[in-house]
């Protein structure tokens, strides 16, 4: 019975995601999403858009267990803007410190489990790494572009930004990066981004 009221401990901790809110607004522009939201909606277009992962014949669970755990560590880092160069200084250590304390509330065998996946998503070494990363930027671009630019235009972020933040994702997809470029350059177009 010990396990089991871990593993439930954690699954009752990490309730907690829903109340992180994002920068993005969801596609209706209403309000912004949370964490658990975002997490749901990158396993989701995992799943749909797998086959335009660089590298085929990926594990595509094991992407989507890195997409459902990679953000849990911001129950107590918070989410930190992807424009935010202040927020980054010590980004990676918050979230280092959540992921003890709140990986640690699982036995010890998932506790190093879930920490190695969430340790591989951040270091974006293995091809289903930079797959799921890949996602994890185009999500926000796309929800970005639907909302006509709402937290683009409320933080005063231009192409640039956007380009150079984003590149990474022809890390884990040529085709989706190429993709995301059409979506940024129609985002300028329409006047959703500055140039």
């Amino acid at each position: 019975m010990q396990r089991l009221q871990q593993q439930m401990g954690f699954l009752l901790e990490i309730d907690q995601l829903k109340n992180i809110l994002r920068q993005t607004h969801v596609t209706d522009s209403s309000r912004r999403e949370n964490d658990a939201e975002h997490s749901w909606h990158l396993a989701v277009m995992a799943i749909v858009l797998e086959e335009y992962a660089n590298e085929k014949n990926i594990n595509i669970l094991h992407v989507v267990k890195m997409l459902l755990i990679h953000d849990l560590v911001e129950i107590d880092a918070g989410d930190t803007f992807a424009y935010d160069e202040k927020g980054y200084e010590d980004k990676e250590e918050r979230e280092e410190e959540a992921a003890e304390r709140i990986f640690s509330i699982l036995p010890e065998d998932q506790a190093d489990m879930i920490y190695a996946l969430w340790r591989e998503f951040e270091d974006r070494e293995t091809a289903e790494a930079r797959f799921a990363a890949a996602l994890d930027r185009l999500h926000p671009m796309l929800l970005n572009h639907q909302t006509k630019g709402i937290t683009w235009q409320k933080h005063d972020i231009r192409k640039e930004q956007v380009l150079s933040r984003n590149k990474t994702i022809a890390e884990g997809s040529e085709d989706l990066w190429e993709y995301a470029q059409a979506v940024i350059e129609d985002a300028v177009e329409n006047g959703y981004l500055k140039a």
